[in-house]
């Protein structure tokens, strides 16, 4: 069994999503966390929990700075309470358009901490170009998650997994000139989910194709590579990690 923790499972992207879980079920992917950056994405995964697997996370991603509200803030709040939403996200800092607005983002990110910290809810990391100031951040809370599309140096992961947090592992991992794989030699499978982020980071050996569920299975044999383990292995240890880390996502 894999579970896809971090997906954007949004009829922007996908025509048929019934078609799109039941192609993933048939690689054996179990369930997903699907991820919200707006007010009308956050709706769209209140939405998409009606499917049986579909869990959800909803937050304001930092390059909705300019344009939230905190209509937007007190809607996240509203529905925390929903049994299937697991997480606040995709919240975090994105530096790689402009940094003229950091302390815009920072007071944007430690609303939704502060959030976390209330509600004792995990969190979903978006972090680009950022990785002082998110850690800066992240530690005046008292909160746990995932550190989102992890590609970051050995000692960055040694510093979120000393905080408490996952690193999220997707197709990032597979690409020809990426040094991560190197990374992950060094840290346990203890320390890190699988996800997807599809539409995006189409995995090898489908890049170039439009990036969906199913294709976690691609990256979970990448992961057994490595460790040089079984693809069940990986299965198990990551499935585990997900249960730790997301109280409320029940797993049959």
């Amino acid at each position: 069994m894999l579970i896809d923790t971090h997906l954007h499972l949004f009829k922007e992207y996908y025509e048929d999503i019934p078609s799109i879980i039941n192609d993933a079920r048939n690689n054996n992917v179990r369930y997903y966390i699907n991820n919200g950056c707006d007010t009308k994405s956050n709706k769209e995964v209140l939405e998409s929990l009606k499917y049986p697997e579909v869990f959800g996370a909803i937050g304001i991603h930092p390059e909705e700075v300019d344009s939230y509200s905190e209509e937007d803030i007190k809607f996240i709040e509203d529905n925390l309470c929903n049994p299937k939403i697991v997480a606040i996200g995709e919240i975090g800092l994105d530096y790689y358009y402009t940094k003229e607005n950091k302390s815009e983002q920072i007071k944007l990110f430690e609303k939704q901490l502060k959030l976390a910290e209330k509600y004792n809810m995990p969190v979903i990391i978006h972090s680009r170009d950022a990785t002082e100031d998110t850690i800066n951040t992240l530690k005046k809370y008292k909160v746990t998650g995932v550190i989102h599309s992890f590609s970051g140096s050995l000692e960055t992961a040694q510093i979120y997994i000393k905080m408490g947090f996952l690193l999220g592992i997707n197709g990032v991992v597979t690409f020809k000139n990426c040094n991560l794989k190197d990374t992950l030699k060094s840290i346990s499978l203890d320390n890190f989910v699988l996800e997807t982020d599809s539409p995006y980071l189409t995995p090898t050996p489908n890049r170039g194709k439009q990036n969906s569920p199913k294709y976690i299975l691609d990256i979970a044999k990448f992961i057994a590579s490595i460790y040089d383990i079984t693809l069940e292995e990986v299965s198990k240890i990551t499935t585990e990690n997900v249960k730790r880390m997301y109280k409320k996502l029940t797993i049959e």
